[in-house]
């Protein structure tokens, strides 16, 4: 007959290794995930479309700005001049599409557009492009 004192650590000893063995297990299914789980897209920030930025014309309003791309993403409380427009779709952690917009004001008046979607009027592009940044 075992000692009382031995079956007690032993006892501990075996739901210890238990519980560890556990906390391994489910580690290891956040790194890999389970095999055929369906993962849904996910769109986060502003859908902007080219037919969006070929409406903007250097010399608009932040008003008329604002209606065509909607509420910029991030507001720079630093600059007011600049508003960001970024859109991210994801499919669990692999990104799908990515696309940012960058929309320059002096004033009220639009004045410069940057990003992936340049305009499609090459005047409009050329004007856009030839303004100084403003700081």
């Amino acid at each position: 007959m075992m000692p009382p004192l031995q079956t007690k650590w032993k006892h501990r000893l075996m739901r210890t290794s238990l519980v560890l063995l556990a906390f391994a297990l489910l580690a290891g299914c956040g790194n890999f995930g389970f095999p055929g789980v369906y993962r849904i897209n996910v769109e986060q920030g502003n859908i902007i479309t080219q037919e969006m930025v070929d409406q903007l014309k250097p010399g608009m309003s932040r008003r008329q700005v604002r209606f065509i791309l909607g509420t910029p993403l991030v507001n720079d409380t630093f600059n007011q001049d600049r508003w960001d427009y970024a859109y991210v779709l994801r499919n669990g952690t692999k990104v799908i599409e990515q696309s940012t917009l960058t929309v320059y004001f002096e004033g009220d008046e639009l004045i410069r557009v940057e990003g992936d979607l340049a305009p499609a009027d090459p005047g409009q592009r050329v004007a856009s492009e030839t303004q100084p940044e403003s700081a």
